[in-house]
């Protein structure tokens, strides 16, 4: 039957590749603001609010069903003010709304979030995705518009009595949980390692059962703890395990793209084979760093490999020609979920010499049953050691031989119709991209990576800094939203991290407005730590402020980290005290959920034992001495910064620097200079005994 034709609805005006999507949709839908609510309040109407994403699959499956369905469209539009959010520009609504979902189903949402309001903006009925009809256990769409309908005319009273129900408990959520033990103590460090042992799969790595995420705050916890006990002399080897065996684990699963890098959003298995197909900046801007972390804690191979590969992928794939990198890559191409990323061997053996095919068909088990819908999605079921062995060749030739397929397979997969790419530019996501660039190119030793994360800071402050004011998206030449705790603290923390790739005083300059702005404008003036909105930001149920990890960390813990470490370098004692109360007002909540807060308590660990700052200055041609010197180990709760090698003098914070060498500074006390790199390895590896 053929659709009929309409005029494209109000999102045709926005920018949103998300809210696009939607402009042709039957539904009377509007985007989020003044126009929408007053229309609400002044006909009395409910709000049907609808929030997802770009690369959210089973979003595509509601619109498809529901959405374009005219007949349910006729009752969205008759009986509702009807909404469409993109959870990625409006991280403050989604995360309202998903704590509206817990706290009326009492389990956690998801995407699309199917929100039901009153006019002032309270959720009375919250669901996640509807079938059109009645299936797979779940109440028909159309069904509950009807019976939604009925019951806001219906039953005003109950809905008022659960509103207010709802909001008292989201003010009391906005509160940090009560400190009954007063301040902060180093037994939560054991506490969480403790809570992630309980929680860890030991056969397959990560924590919990399927469907598995990364969790890169919780692997880096265990990093950190690892370093920790390591520098007291009671290395904790099992944490170190854990944290290898999970990375190792996703970095030989189908969660990693063998062939084109990057990782997918979640495995949908135990296994880290079948992954959620679409792929997230956010998620592999932290892994980007974690792995480069994880080689330099243990020197694997596999480690440094899968971040360049990462890198490489990001550069490749999910960048501006400016500088900026994209949201994120649709988990649909044509053909369906993941149709992108599947092979048969006859496809294999077409693209491939014989000796290349052999080498994939073998490694990644292709004489086994297909594991995605009659095809193969490509995961390493023999590593270059098993393969070696089983075939009495050189490792290295089969190393080669996979390098040489796996660009051919790459080239050839090009050809394929590509996966939806939505090209809005995020800075929270953008300033973990340039976290990760910035550690693999300082670690690796590979300027092109620091180069990288400049250019994407440049494109930040040229485009998203406005009048002293950051803004939260970027698409189509359009900048937009006021930004968000997490777009500050996530910015903070890449600045320092750029800063220590490469010194650009320019870039010390914005990371004091940044700061400045996380104190004026987000801080909790009674309480301690961090809103989620601005000061001025617009007017909602709640005003969040969130303290635990999800898919990425804490805004309020990397707030906490960041501000502390500019303290440290600038000796400034406004971001000292800041970073202070944040982790003290966060003292409830990491006892009750010490692993849910594992970006916390590596804050709380580096006020209790502050960060090591090195300043150095030398000539160019000797940096690689000395960066060779402080990039010898693993020591998280360092920070080195490259400085001017002129031999003036020169001040930073409390420091003053005159002629050439290395100052090491810890909590607020400096030592006198170093004059090698010799003299600088001997003196860390004194304070690490």
């Amino acid at each position: 039957m053929r659709k009929a034709r309409h005029a494209r609805n109000r999102l045709a005006a926005t920018t949103s590749p998300y809210l696009l999507q939607h402009a042709d949709n039957p539904v009377d839908w509007y985007p989020w603001g003044q126009e929408a609510l007053e229309r609400a309040r002044r006909e009395d109407r409910p709000i049907l609010l609808s929030i997802g994403y770009s690369a959210c699959h089973w979003c595509h499956v509601m619109a498809h069903e529901s959405f374009e369905d005219e007949t349910i469209a006729r009752a969205m539009n008759e009986h509702f003010i009807n909404i469409k959010v993109d959870r990625e520009e409006r991280p403050d609504l989604d995360r309202i709304y998903q704590t509206a979902h817990q706290l009326l189903n009492n389990r956690p949402g998801g995407w699309p979030l199917t929100v039901f309001l009153t006019p002032e903006q309270m959720p009375f009925f919250c669901g996640t995705y509807f079938p059109p009809k009645s299936h797979y256990g779940l109440p028909g769409f159309h069904e509950i518009l009807l019976q939604i309908a009925q019951a806001y005319r219906q039953q005003h009273e109950a809905i008022k009595k659960q509103n207010q129900a709802v909001l008292d408990a989201l003010n009391r959520l906005s509160e940090p949980p009560p400190n009954r033990a007063g301040a902060p103590k180093a037994a939560l460090f054991d506490n969480a390692r403790s809570a992630l042992a309980r929680e860890f799969d030991s056969t397959f790595g990560g924590f919990g059962p399927a469907p598995k995420f990364p969790q890169p705050s919780s692997i880096e916890r265990l990093l950190r703890h690892y370093a920790r006990t390591a520098a007291n002399d009671v290395p904790d080897y099992d944490a170190l395990r854990m944290a290898q065996l999970t990375l190792r684990k996703m970095a030989l699963g189908g969660i990693y793209d063998q062939i084109g890098g990057g990782f997918a959003r979640y495995s949908v298995d135990n296994y880290w084979i079948i992954p959620h197909f679409e792929k997230m900046l956010y998620d592999n801007g932290q892994l980007l760093a974690l792995y480069a972390d994880a080689w330099r804690a243990t020197g694997e191979e596999l480690f440094q490999r899968v971040a360049n590969e990462t890198a490489e992928w990001a550069l490749r794939e999910m960048r501006h020609p400016d500088g900026a990198f994209y949201a994120s890559l649709d988990a649909d191409s044509e053909g369906g979920e993941g149709a992108f990323y599947l092979w048969t061997p006859e496809e294999i053996r077409n693209v491939l010499r014989e000796d290349e095919a052999e080498v994939v068909l073998a490694r990644c088990g292709l004489n086994n049953q297909p594991n995605f819908e009659g095809r193969w999605h490509l995961y390493v079921r023999l590593t270059f050691t098993d393969l070696a062995n089983n075939q009495h060749r050189p490792r290295q030739e089969l190393i080669a031989l996979w390098r040489s397929a796996r660009e051919r397979l790459r080239e050839a997969r090009e050809q394929r119709p590509r996966p939806p790419r939505d090209e809005k530019v995020l800075t929270s996501w953008n300033a973990l991209m340039v976290s990760g660039l910035a550690r693999a190119g300082r670690r690796f030793g590979n300027t092109a990576l620091t180069a990288a994360g400049d250019q994407t800071l440049h494109f930040l402050h040229s485009n998203l800094w406005r009048n002293g004011r950051l803004l939260t998206v970027w698409k189509d030449g359009q900048a937009d939203l006021p930004a968000y705790l997490d777009d500050h603290a996530y910015l903070l923390a890449a600045l320092l991290e750029q800063l220590e790739a490469r010194w650009e005083p320019h870039w010390l300059q914005w990371a004091r407005a940044i700061a400045d702005l996380l104190l004026a404008r987000f801080e909790d003036k009674t309480h301690g730590g961090f809103f989620f909105t601005a000061d001025d930001h617009e007017p909602l149920v709640q005003r969040p402020r969130p303290l635990g990890d999800d898919a990425c960390p804490s805004g309020n813990a990397i707030a906490a980290l960041a501000l502390a470490r500019l303290g440290h370098l600038l000796a400034e004692p406004r971001y000292l005290a800041a970073a202070e109360r944040t982790v003290e007002a966060g003292a409830g909540a990491m006892k009750e959920l010490p692993h849910g807060h594992c970006a916390l308590i590596t804050a709380l660990e580096e006020q209790l034992n502050p960060v090591e700052t090195v300043l150095i200055r030398c000539p160019p041609g000797e940096a690689a001495a000395w960066r060779g010197a402080v990039e010898q180990d693993y020591a998280p709760a360092r920070q080195v910064f490259f400085l001017p090698g002129d031999d003036g003098l020169m001040a930073i914070g409390a420091v003053h620097l005159e002629g050439q060498g290395a100052w090491i500074c810890r909590a607020h006390s400096c030592l006198p200079p170093l004059q090698t790199p010799a003299e600088l390895t001997e003196q860390l590896a004194r304070h690490e005994d």
